[in-house]
């Protein structure tokens, strides 16, 4: 902002980066000699042409006929300073500022966006339990869950059976249906068949949905079993209650102090 400069991409574009971070601290540099703020102007002046005239020529003879004919209005010493800065920072990497700044640069870069992942806010200590009491409340969660899933299941398949039963009871409607122009004793022969086949498929659906109801009941029976069990054996949780004799004791204390306040 101080040079006026508009924003870049300091990772894009190095030239400007590395010329950027030149002038700043050769600035920053003669401020803190305590030059005159117009000297600490002129010197920034002098590293940009430094910069832009050394570009594949000898840098210590520009450099010298550049202090040679400095108007900073300053004392040799304070010259001598600008001239070991110069010395020690520019001419010191010459070869690297003129790699970087007099050849075209390959643009390889590859740039990756990674998410960071936050964790998430714990929750208050207060609604945390003991991890064997949380593995036992998951437990008993999955076999509930176990029962219902077991339930529905039931339901379903009964369902379907109905409907499969009353597709087939269609379907022989449908085949007496069409046997209807036949003879008196052909259409009792086709309705005794119609009947028997009624009777079966009726037979094979409630056998299909007994067996089915017995199969699911005793599974679930078994998850009852195993819940019961898992009931009677809870963990202990922690910290662990106090026992009957330790309530009994602060029962009695609290009596006890009771009715010294109330002789009191």
């Amino acid at each position: 902002k101080l040079l006026l400069w508009e924003e870049f991409d300091e990772v894009r574009d190095l030239r400007r980066s590395i010329t950027l971070d030149f002038l700043y601290n050769s600035l920053i540099f003669a401020a803190e000699k305590g030059l005159p703020w117009p000297a600490v102007a002129g010197v920034g002046t002098l590293a940009g042409e430094l910069l832009n005239e050394t570009k594949g020529t000898s840098a210590i003879q520009i450099l010298k006929e550049k202090l040679a004919s400095c108007r900073l209005g300053l004392a040799p010493c304070n010259l001598g300073v600008l001239c070991d800065y110069f010395q020690n920072t520019f001419l010191k990497h010459y070869l690297l500022y003129q790699f970087v700044l007099c050849r075209e640069r390959d643009h390889r870069q590859t740039f990756t966006s990674l998410a960071v992942q936050v964790p998430p806010l714990p929750l208050p200590l207060m609604e945390g339990i003991n991890a064997e009491v949380w593995k036992y409340q998951q437990q008993l969660a999955d076999l509930t869950a176990a029962e219902n899933q077991k339930r529905t299941r039931m339901l379903l398949l009964r369902e379907t059976l109905h409907l499969e039963r009353e597709h087939l009871l269609q379907k022989v409607y449908d085949d007496l249906k069409t046997g209807q122009r036949q003879s008196t004793l052909e259409r009792l022969w086709a309705l005794e068949t119609l009947v028997t086949g009624a009777i079966r498929t009726q037979m094979q659906a409630l056998r299909e949905i007994l067996q089915m109801d017995i199969k699911t009941t005793f599974e679930i029976l078994e998850l009852r079993l195993q819940k019961k069990t898992l009931m009677l054996s809870p963990p202990i949780p922690y910290p662990p209650p106090p026992s009957t004799e330790d309530r009994a004791k602060k029962s009695t204390k609290a009596q006890e102090q009771q009715k010294k306040k109330k002789k009191k």
